[in-house]
């Protein structure tokens, strides 16, 4: 396998790890175990377990970039209506769950604010997505503020494990839907494909 996929394929299952266990509850060996690989092969290829927190937060904000663009450019291009900007922007954030690690990733991220390297690049990778929805897709900042904790409520009920558990709840049942909208199947269906935690 090329280095570059190997790259790859080292990062996803690292997201998947840290999204599931955390920064502080994660090894390079869970990793490394997770990838098929040894160890000593994460270690040379990352250096640090902090160094390939950083790169798995950098792809996950990357893939996410990636989508609201394509939906920026589909609404310059007239391919959809300016007044679907925030609905289709809404929906490619919540397509991302089909990949929880992406998301959860990222509020791992975020909760390691308070360390000096991860907390720097979680807070430049926010704003990063602040600005572009104010200034490419510019939207109002009062709504991009409304849109980003949107985008907060949905990796809280995925950090709490609520697509998982909340069935016969009204109350869980009425905020599953008024979070996720057209996608909860969508969020159900990744939810019962994701593997059990180890015991």
């Amino acid at each position: 396998m090329p280095a570059a996929e190997r790259r790859e394929l080292i990062l996803g299952h690292a997201s998947a790890v840290f999204g599931r266990t955390g920064y502080a509850g994660t090894t390079t060996e869970q990793i490394a175990q997770a990838a098929g690989i040894s160890q000593p092969y994460v270690v040379r290829m990352f250096g640090t377990k902090e160094k390939l927190f950083v790169e798995v937060m950098e792809r996950a904000l990357g893939k996410l970039i990636v989508a609201f663009r394509e939906v920026i450019r589909l609404r310059d291009s007239g391919e959809i209506p300016a007044d679907e900007l925030g609905a289709r922007l809404g929906q490619a954030y919540v397509d991302l769950i089909e990949d929880r690690g992406i998301l959860m990733s990222l509020m791992q991220g975020f909760i390691q604010g308070h360390d000096e390297v991860i907390g720097q690049r979680a807070r430049a990778g926010f704003l990063e997505i602040y600005r572009l929805l104010r200034d490419e897709a510019a939207i109002p900042a009062d709504d991009v503020r409304s849109f980003l904790a949107d985008g907060m409520l949905i990796n809280t009920l995925l950090a709490i494990g609520m697509p998982d558990n909340f069935e016969g709840d009204e109350a869980a049942t009425e905020l599953m839907t008024l979070s996720f909208g057209a996608k909860l199947d969508t969020v159900l269906c990744a939810a019962s494909e994701r593997p059990a935690r180890p015991a």
